[in-house]
């Protein structure tokens, strides 16, 4: 199985080094690509707010693979190489000024974070986190910071503050929703996940947002839309996403809150796929599009779609959503999608911190949530799947937590 032009993969990610490994996977046997914008070899992103900037791990331990893995794969590495443009009438990719044709195109670029507006370059000190150099720059700053804050309460802004506040920084969260964690977990939840913050002396700051940066050349605080001022030497801003779609502008790819794709990753034209944070899918198991943010949804979309790259027939990709995060000693976990209406079964021990809520979707279940119960949330894993009736999870969590 090959051809006289290259698969070509864009993005050395997680979703990169699957989608790589998922083409070989499936029998190919001709070149194939991964074009990288940095310089290193995938890299594991999750412990870029967590153990990495605490110093419990260095940058060695992050890779994914090895350079003799890829080389054992036929990979050939365009890394330090970002793609800046996509021509697929000739199908080519732009490469700072070279083209790289393809047989196949699979594009696996994942997201970039938001900045705050501010007119010409922020302050020194104000951080944004997508990069393990970015993850180094921002350590360095912390090891030397009094106060800290962090904008956005959102599953990395909460680990950055628990990272802060575990090297002896001075913490406030500042989040424009009424509570942190709504619109993954709605406000019910959100709001008991805001105790975290506050039972490690952590000021969590909701309803308001960032006015103005002040500080000239660096940072000193951070002036709130409610007028509200804080102390800040440095200021992290975790305020969401965007998928990394700019190099693919002009190119004919629908582009709507991602590379738009139908349930088997395919983006519209009859050689290109896209996996990871950058492609918003028709999920079969919701029937619906969406586009996901974890790690366990990057790794299985890409090896689907590096499949499809180069099979005859192309199959869906069902993905049950399933993200984790680790805050001040304790596992947060969530698997599935949750329903429009905010009304979660809880069992256990919410004040404690030490519980499953269960999110229904109808009369469906729709998502699991565990706190400080990580043993548990697989274990509803084919209910969420298969779209089972709520009290059916409602059974069996009072089953496990008995």
């Amino acid at each position: 199985m090959s051809e006289p032009n290259p698969v070509v993969v864009v993005g050395a990610s997680l979703a990169g080094l699957r989608a790589v490994e998922g083409v070989r996977r499936a029998g190919f046997k001709g070149e194939l690509v991964l074009v990288g914008a940095e310089e290193q070899l995938p890299y594991n992103r999750p412990p870029l707010s967590k153990d990495l900037l605490t110093g419990i791990i260095e940058h060695d331990p992050l890779e994914l693979c090895t350079a003799e893995h890829l080389a054992g794969l036929g990979v050939t590495l365009r890394l330090g190489t970002p793609a800046t443009g996509l021509d697929l009438d000739a199908r080519e990719i732009v490469l700072d000024g070279a083209r790289l044709p393809f047989g196949s195109l699979l594009i696996t670029t994942g997201s970039r974070p938001a900045a705050l507006p501010h007119g010409g370059a922020p302050p020194q000190g104000v951080h944004l986190l997508r990069t393990v150099d970015d993850a180094l720059a921002l350590r360095d700053d912390l090891l030397r910071a009094r106060d800290v804050v962090v904008v956005g309460a959102g599953f990395v802004g909460a680990e950055v503050a628990s990272s802060a506040a575990k090297l002896g920084a001075r913490v406030t969260v500042v989040e424009a929703a009424p509570a942190p964690l709504t619109r993954a977990l709605g406000p019910t939840i959100g709001e008991v996940c805001g105790r975290l913050h506050e039972l490690h002396g952590v000021t969590l700051r909701c309803g308001t947002g960032v006015a103005q940066l002040e500080g000239t050349p660096a940072v000193t605080a951070v002036r709130l839309t409610d007028g509200t001022r804080l102390s800040a030497d440095v200021v992290v801003v975790g305020i969401g996403v965007r998928p990394d779609t700019g190099w693919l502008e002009g190119s004919g790819l629908d582009l709507r809150d991602g590379v738009v794709c139908d349930e088997t990753l395919n983006a519209g034209h009859p050689r290109v796929w896209a996996a990871g944070d950058v492609a918003s899918w028709t999920n079969p198991v919701y029937g619906r599009r969406m586009r996901l943010q974890s790690w366990t949804a990057a790794a299985e979309q890409a090896l689907v779609a590096g499949r499809n790259a180069v099979a005859g027939t192309p199959t869906p990709c069902p993905v049950v959503p399933y993200f984790w995060s680790d805050q001040y000693g304790k596992r947060l976990a969530a698997l599935g999608v949750p329903g429009a209406a905010d009304e979660p079964h809880v069992v256990g021990d919410l004040h404690g911190l030490r519980f499953l809520s269960l999110h229904p979707d109808g009369d469906r279940i729709g998502m699991v949530f565990a706190l400080d119960r990580p043993d548990l949330i697989m274990k509803f894993r084919r209910l969420v799947m298969t779209r089972a009736p709520f009290g059916d999870a409602v059974e069996l969590a009072e089953r496990l937590v008995a």
